[in-house]
């Protein structure tokens, strides 16, 4: 299982799905470019000790990780998804693709995931920040998977 940021724009989120991915024993894929300096101080704070515990590749484009991905599925949580992510059905080696928090992925990157999930969420509210997403999706991935380290 990996989690893969595409071009993310809030450095708090990043720091805190990076701590999310080293405290799960999950990968995290950074697809750049980032909206902030990777690294930076608000990016650290969040991510705090855990960032060296953390398995983080960096790609430096769309087309570079698309190149390094070796046939895993592709799971975009989507507020346009079609299929709720509690009634899907997990792999071990799945990526959950986040989007931007500003603006979600655009539409070649929309249409390159095998599946497109959402988050059912009370009728007239729009979406969740993107970790919380993340954790509440990742969270039944590994439950499915039994991926939760021991």
């Amino acid at each position: 299982m990996r989690l893969a940021l595409f071009e993310p724009d809030i450095p708090q989120n990043a720091g805190s799905l990076i701590r999310l991915g080293a405290c799960l024993g999950v990968a995290v894929d950074i697809i750049e470019p980032c909206g902030f300096l990777f690294g930076g101080a608000r990016f650290r704070r969040a991510g705090m000790d855990y960032l060296a515990e953390a398995a983080i590749t960096r790609h430096e484009s769309w087309q570079a990780f698309q190149a390094a991905r070796t046939g895993q599925r592709l799971l975009l949580l989507t507020v346009k998804g079609t299929q709720p992510y509690t009634a899907f059905r997990f792999r071990p080696d799945d990526v959950l693709l986040l989007g931007r928090e500003s603006a979600g992925v655009p539409a070649h990157v929309h249409d390159a995931a095998d599946a497109r999930l959402r988050i059912p969420l009370k009728a007239g509210l729009r979406s969740i920040n993107v970790a919380q997403a993340a954790a509440m999706v990742l969270g039944e991935a590994l439950r499915q998977t039994e991926g939760f380290p021991a």
